[in-house]
């Protein structure tokens, strides 16, 4: 049976012998007969065969395998060491090509040279490569759970440091700066190769594994003297823009101290730090509410401009402030123009974020914490050598995560610390727990970094021994004073008269459809109600007595009406949600009478 042939998934005709056909394209490919870009492959299921040359495929590089050897040869290696040929040259001469996800299902790949056998097509070159650039800088990740894995990445992305060296020159609208960021100790292949220790994001920490009264759960403990000598500190920029606009009936914004008789204008303290110009000047010390760039903008609309100009009573005031509960220095002013060609005034606030109850650190093996004690040094266990650990995790967060990458990290670190060298940690090839074992035993330490430890309270030795290493923990985004928020009273929405969404817009907490039904559950119907209703929309409807339709008070002639009955004598006043009458009005509109009936109690 004939066997369609698709390049790039479009049908361009059929073949009577496919797997020739795909040795045939392959034996020109590795000659350069043909690009090397090209990929084919062979579904028997669907009886296909594709041809793909498009952009955008993952590929990847193996070494060729002919009749059980590699093409490869220490011949090759040696002129590869001696820098004679390089990585195109071993391309073009069809010792290395790049197989996309399709072709893959066409080999068979060894992953080292002393499995290789007659039916091999292709070996790795390095397995390391099996994984991408955040999974290869995370130490031992064959030793850990692939969903492990997956979130140590996705925390490696979230972790502070030293992002750029000229940061000073970047007005982000928001980043982070680490103090002293910290190579690892224990590090990669892929790390090292794409020197990523040049922005590096985290720090050594020494740490104990054990249950210690506050750290229940995934909470740790850290030492206060540790953050006071700077660990895991960061400072915070924000950056806050504004630009002279122009408008189309050509009148533009305007950089200004606003007058106090114009439309908007704050109290006078929220200006006290702006020049002449209505910029703020450096080094000033802001919380929430403060002005930075003092702006005013002409009004709304055209009919509001009188044939001689701009009123100055109609300009409204559009300033950029400090968004409330915000605090900061400002670190750097700049005037510049944008694109437009405008004048625009970027301003950059920094504040020092000091790890607190209830920030975020990670280690790379997906074992995450939040801060739940800062303990004085001198409350801190600490060994009979002295040594007081930085941070304090609990026991349990290993067994069930089976991160054991996490464990032969802190005998790595603690073994790199002692002998004073970079451990190895890369996939699949790397220094193993032997070596650690016997650095750890040469320098007079537990082989299996078990410490003895006495409590700080008592002076007593803790009748278990304490698995003590260094592990690199990176410090997260996720800062509990940028998330912090509380409301008492503030703005709510016009439509519904509900509390406003967002922490930024001083909005309400959100309670939900799951915390009602915990309620129910309890039975406080009381609490339900001031959640509800009292704390939220309430509002008061009239229902007339005789016929149920929704009243109104008619102020022209100074009594209620109801729309069916006309001048009703008796209506009854309802307390429900505003949002209920608008559902109720919604309903009216559509020329539907709804009706209330009431009932008074037995």
């Amino acid at each position: 049976m004939n066997t369609g042939v698709y390049v790039n998934g479009c049908l361009v005709g059929y073949h009577d012998n496919p797997l020739e056909l795909y040795n045939q394209l392959v034996a020109s490919r590795r000659k350069g007969e043909i690009t090397k870009h090209a990929n084919f492959s062979y579904n028997k299921t669907f009886n296909s065969f594709y041809i793909n040359t498009d952009r955008g495929r993952a590929r990847r590089p193996y070494i060729i395998v002919d009749n059980g050897k590699s093409r490869l040869t220490q011949e090759l290696k040696d002129k590869l060491n001696s820098n004679e040929i390089g990585w195109e040259d071993l391309v073009n001469m069809g010792v290395i090509e790049y197989l996309d996800a399709e072709e893959e299902e066409m080999a068979y790949i060894a992953q080292w040279e002393n499995e290789l056998n007659e039916k091999h097509t292709h070996l790795e070159v390095d397995l390391i490569s099996v994984l991408g650039t955040v999974g290869g800088s995370l130490p031992y990740p064959n030793h850990n759970l692939s969903s492990r894995n997956a979130m140590a990445a996705s925390q490696t992305k979230q972790s502070l440091g030293l992002y750029s060296a000229n940061y000073t020159n970047y007005y982000l609208s928001r980043s982070y700066i680490m103090y002293y960021p910290q190579l690892p100790l224990v590090t990669t292949r892929t790390y090292e190769n794409l020197k990523m220790g040049n922005h590096a994001a985290g720090q050594n920490f020494v740490v104990a594994v054990l249950s210690y009264e506050y750290n229940t759960e995934d909470a740790i403990i850290i030492n206060k003297g540790a953050l006071d000598r700077g660990m895991g500190r960061v400072v915070m920029f924000r950056t806050s823009t504004a630009e002279e606009k122009r408008y189309p009936s050509g009148q533009k914004d305007k950089f200004e101290i606003p007058p106090p008789t114009i439309l908007g204008y704050r109290s006078e303290e929220a200006y006290r730090y702006l020049g002449s110009d209505g910029i703020i000047s450096p080094e000033v010390n802001v919380k929430g509410g403060d002005v930075l760039i003092g702006k005013t903008s002409p009004p709304r609309f055209l009919e509001e401009i009188s044939v001689f100009g701009i009123i100055e009573e109609k300009k409204r005031e559009s300033s950029v402030t400090v968004k409330s509960g915000q605090v900061g220095i400002v670190d750097s002013v700049m005037v510049t123009d944008s694109l437009g060609g405008n004048r625009m005034v970027e301003v950059r606030l920094r504040d020092i974020k000091v790890p607190e109850l209830g920030d975020k650190f990670a280690a790379r093996s997906g074992q995450k914490g939040v801060i739940g004690m800062i303990l004085p040094q001198e409350d801190m266990p600490f060994t009979k050598d002295g040594i007081v650990p930085d941070l304090i995790v609990n026991t349990h967060a290993i067994p069930s995560r089976m991160t054991f990458g996490h464990i032969i990290e802190m005998m790595g670190g603690k073994a790199g610390s002692i002998v004073g060298k970079r451990i190895d940690g890369s996939a699949f090839v790397n220094d193993n727990i032997d070596d650690f074992k016997k650095m750890l035993k040469d320098n007079g330490f537990d082989e299996y970094c078990e410490e003895e430890m006495f409590d700080p309270i008592t002076g007593r030795k803790l009748r278990a021994k304490i698995f003590v290493g260094v592990v690199y923990y990176q410090r997260l985004h996720h800062l509990v004073s940028n998330k912090i928020h509380a409301r008492s009273r503030g703005p709510v929405q016009l439509l519904t008269r509900q509390p406003t969404e967002g922490r930024a817009r001083g909005g309400g907490l959100r309670f939900g459809e799951m915390e009602r039904d915990c309620l129910i559950g309890y039975g406080s119907s009381m609490l339900i109600k001031e959640r509800l209703l009292e704390e939220s929309d309430k509002s008061t409807m009239l229902v007339c007595a005789r016929c149920g339709s929704i009243g109104y008070f008619d102020y022209t002639k100074n009594k209620t009406v109801c729309p069916i009955c006309g001048d009703s004598n008796k209506f009854y006043k309802v307390e429900i949600s505003y949002a209920f009458q608008l559902l109720l009005d919604e309903i009216i509109s559509l020329g539907v009478n709804p009706k209330i009936l009431l009932e008074d109690k037995a």
